[in-house]
């Protein structure tokens, strides 16, 4: 992947994972659909999912400000 793409996924998937954590979509979503008794198990996988996307957003910063 280059820099460009890299960040573009880091930051799209840090915005949506926090638009997750932090309102209550995925609560609604869930109710919606029947899964609601999961909805109990969204910080065990959407914590750690924003924690990697954050690390993916700033490699990709990172990398790009070392190659400029």
């Amino acid at each position: 992947m280059n820099d460009k793409s890299l960040l573009k996924l880091g930051i799209i998937g840090t915005a949506l994972t926090a638009l997750c954590c932090f309102t209550p979509i995925l609560v609604i979503v869930f109710g919606a659909i029947g899964l609601s008794a999961l909805v109990g198990m969204l910080d065990v996988v959407l914590l750690p999912l924003l924690a990697i996307f954050l690390v993916i957003t700033g490699y990709a910063l990172w990398k790009r400000r070392r190659t400029s």
